[in-house]
This record gives C-alpha cells, sequence and structure tokens, in this order.
C-alpha cells in the first residue's frame, strides 16, 4: 500500500473521477425520463428504499471501479444494495481478505429531493484501511462529495480530502465542463441568533419528539417568544452530504441527527435514520474545522456498512459547539431517558 502522499492524493483523484461517473450518468438519465419513471421504487433494502434513479448510479459504480480502480491497489466496495455478506472486490479476481482499501460510498445521498428536482443530491465515498469487519469511520482517511446538480443549476461542487492535507474544492460548470477552485468557509459566528440552525426530522416518525426537544434546545439558549420575531431558522435538506455541504459552507451553524435515539426512545423500529455511508465524508468536515461529534461527546464511530445507526451533531466552530454542548447534552439526558 502506498500511504506517501502522492499515493493517497491519487486516490483521492480516484474518488473525484468516480464521483464525475456517476453524476455524469444519473444527471443524462435522468434528462430522459419523466420524474415519476425517476421516482418509482425499484426495491426495499434493510437500510433504505431504493428508487429507479439509484439502479442508473449504481450500474455506473460497478462499470468505473472495474475499468478504472488501479490493480495494485484492491478494494473491497460497499455501498447501500449491495450484498454486505459478500461485497464486490476490484480487481474482481481479488479476495476480499488481500484487499488493502474498503470503500464506503452512496451513490445517491439526497435521492428524494434530486429525483423531483427540488434539490441537488451528492455522490459520497470513503476510503480507508482495510482491517476486515473492524474497519470503521474512524479509520477513513480519503473522503470525496460529488454534487449531483439540479435540471436549472450551472454549477456542481465537489470536495475532497486526505486527512491532515487541505481540502481540494472544485466547482463545475455544467455547461462546458470548465473548472474552478472555490473556497469553503464554514460560519464563524459565536452565537445562533438569526442563523440556521437544524434538527433532522426528514419524516413523520418521531417528528413530535424531536421538535419538543429542539424546541427545549432553543428556548435555553435564546429565549423563545422573547423577540418580536424567530432568530433561528430551520432547514430540512434530505441529504447528510447536502447537510455537510452548507456546514462547509457557512450557510449553517449546526446540524444534528438524533434520529436513532428518538427512535430508540419511541421503541420505533425503522431503517429511516442515517447509516455510516451517509456519513462517509466526515474528514472532509473536520478538515474545515467543523466540530463533528456523537450526541453524548466523542466521534460517531461505527463499522463501515450501510445499516447501523448513526446519530451526530456537527457545529461550524469551536466556539458554537462550548456554547451549545452543555444544554443539548442536558436535554437529551432529560428527554430521552
Amino acid at each position: 500500500m502506498d500511504t506517501s502522499f502522492a499515493g493517497l492524493d491519487e486516490l483521492r483523484a480516484r474518488l473525484c473521477r468516480l464521483g464525475d461517473a456517476v453524476r455524469d450518468s444519473v444527471t443524462a438519465a435522468r434528462n430522459r425520463q419523466s420524474l415519476e419513471t425517476s421516482a418509482a421504487v425499484s426495491h426495499q433494502t434493510s437500510a433504505d428504499t431504493i428508487y429507479a434513479i439509484d439502479k442508473v448510479s449504481e450500474t455506473a459504480l460497478v462499470e468505473w471501479f472495474s475499468a478504472h480502480w488501479p490493480a495494485d491497489e484492491p478494494v473491497e466496495v460497499v455501498w447501500e444494495g449491495v450484498d454486505e455478506s459478500n461485497p464486490p472486490c476490484f480487481p474482481a479476481e481479488v479476495p476480499r481478505e488481500a484487499t488493502k482499501w474498503k470503500c464506503l460510498i452512496d451513490p445517491i445521498d439526497g435521492t428524494r429531493g434530486l429525483m423531483y428536482d427540488k434539490r441537488p443530491a451528492w455522490v459520497l465515498a470513503g476510503l480507508a484501511p482495510q482491517n476486515g469487519e473492524s474497519t470503521s469511520l474512524a479509520d477513513i482517511l480519503i473522503a470525496a462529495m460529488t454534487e449531483i446538480p439540479t435540471t436549472k443549476q450551472w454549477r456542481a461542487d465537489q470536495l475532497s480530502v486526505v486527512e491532515g492535507r487541505g481540502i481540494v474544492a472544485e466547482a463545475l460548470n455544467v455547461f462546458d465542463g470548465s473548472r474552478r477552485p472555490f473556497q469553503v468557509q464554514p460560519s464563524r459566528a459565536a452565537h445562533f441568533d438569526h442563523g440556521f440552525a437544524s434538527f433532522a426530522k426528514f419524516f413523520p416518525e418521531g417528528r413530535t419528539l424531536t421538535a419538543q426537544i429542539e424546541e427545549a434546545i432553543w428556548d435555553e439558549l435564546t429565549g423563545i417568544g422573547e423577540q418580536p420575531s424567530p432568530t433561528i431558522f430551520d432547514d430540512q435538506y434530505i441529504s447528510t452530504g447536502g447537510q455537510f455541504y452548507e456546514l462547509l459552507m457557512g450557510r449553517d451553524r449546526l446540524i444534528a441527527d438524533i434520529r436513532p435515539l428518538v427512535y430508540a426512545r419511541l421503541d420505533l423500529d425503522s431503517p429511516l435514520v442515517c447509516h455510516p455511508y451517509d456519513a462517509c465524508v466526515w474528514p472532509i468536515l473536520v478538515e474545515a474545522g467543523i466540530v463533528y461529534e456523537a450526541p453524548d461527546g466523542g466521534f460517531p464511530d461505527a463499522p463501515l456498512d450501510t445499516t447501523s445507526p448513526l446519530a451526530w451533531l456537527a457545529f461550524a466552530n469551536p466556539q458554537l459547539a462550548e456554547l451549545a454542548r452543555p444544554v443539548i447534552h442536558r436535554t437529551l439526558e432529560s428527554m430521552l431517558r
């Protein structure tokens, strides 16, 4: 395994080209199909519902790895919908125990928004040294996130990182194929007033309890009803990659996904939570100075799979984390015990 920066950076670039291939395949298919065709249900997995548009991305993913992944860096690849008891390896003749890397991918994160042309989706990929069943999110060294634009967008962004080496951020002009670098800058605000800060409540399940927790937190932090107009704004971007992007670009100050905790408290058996493949690009957040942690502190670790439930908090900067963390911890302890 080439662990030099040059070797790791080459793999980072490969993940970016993977993202390009999936993005181009999905946008081409979407442009040929009606909204109803893209939104048709293909099948159900233990992780999520698979829609027709998802199948396009999976085909592009397999074709790209077969044609472009370097044979001297064999990799096991796990994504939503794959048989995790026997995931594919590239080159195909290499057994899993002989691979050097494990790659966790969400081929389309944000399917629901994209298939109705409401919001962009993201191709997410995280690469970790192979350590068998014990390989976890914390092991990811290289990550790339590639935007799949809506039909009215002229620009699609891509961010990637080799841990500790800085973020590479490029904007693609979807009309002429040109690229240019852009700046990643999370919010430097020291408070939450008049900013976006959201708790994930995408679906009816658990929404009431989540909103009650959220209201209690903001009441202690800012005082609900004490000013003539609300000072905390909510935005439900149904995509973990999209949420990460909003933090990276300085648009959101806090995003919390506590669905696994809420569902456990309500005794709801639902797969509609964040999973490790949704969060596999977390090193990009950390590289930007965003505080990414578990609701009870520490790193939100999990196996590199598509089914383990994952709860997390992400603060745009350490000051916001120091301000809100004690309140969030107290509230969760009080309302979820």
